[in-house]
């Protein structure tokens, strides 16, 4: 291998070394790669805030109710993301019927606890959709004081629970929450 002196000036310039150990190439190298790397930094923020969902589309994700009007042993039927949901006023009674269920004679078994909120037991909300073929059920009738799907004749109970009938599961229970004592946010 050649030795220092015995190379071309301009290559001995080149491969000077600083105190540290480092070469100008190294610096440039360096500096160019930071650059290069804030560069992609600054493009792909904008790219990633455009994933976001628009204002306008969390406004259609979510629905809220003011549950003031809503007399005990009634229900309503609200829409979310182009669904209905029934919101029930249940009384002392239902509640006790609901809870008091043997699992064993459920299809789809699951407490009345899961099914509301704790302290909130008196309302229920659910997805108003049978789960046999999607039909929207009637609410107040049937054999076990919730609802009747009008097309194949599934019943469910005060709980949204499947008891006779095609459907093979519970009305389902969308995601809310209570965000006063009279008012609810679905979504």
């Amino acid at each position: 291998m050649a030795e220092k002196k015995d190379l071309p000036v301009h290559v001995q310039e080149q491969e000077v070394l600083s105190d540290d150990g480092k070469s100008r190439r190294d610096f440039v190298v360096m500096t160019a790669t930071g650059v290069a790397c804030a560069g992609a930094v600054t493009a792909t923020i904008p790219f990633i805030g455009s994933l976001a969902p628009s204002a306008d589309v969390l406004a259609v994700g979510t629905t809220e109710v003011d549950l003031a009007n809503i007399k005990e042993g009634e229900t309503v039927t609200v829409m979310w993301r182009g669904q209905p949901v029934f919101i029930t006023h249940r009384s002392a009674r239902q509640i006790q019927e609901a809870q008091s269920v043997n699992l064993a004679e459920l299809k789809d078994p699951q407490v009345d606890e899961e099914r509301v909120k704790k302290g909130k037991e008196n309302w229920l909300v659910c997805v108003a959709v049978c789960t046999h073929l999607g039909c929207v059920p009637v609410a107040n009738k049937g054999e076990y004081d919730g609802w009747l799907c009008p097309c194949h004749g599934s019943h469910y109970d005060s709980s949204g629970r499947i008891r006779k009938g095609p459907a093979p599961l519970n009305l389902a229970i969308p995601n809310y929450e209570f965000i006063s004592d009279t008012k609810i946010k679905i979504g």
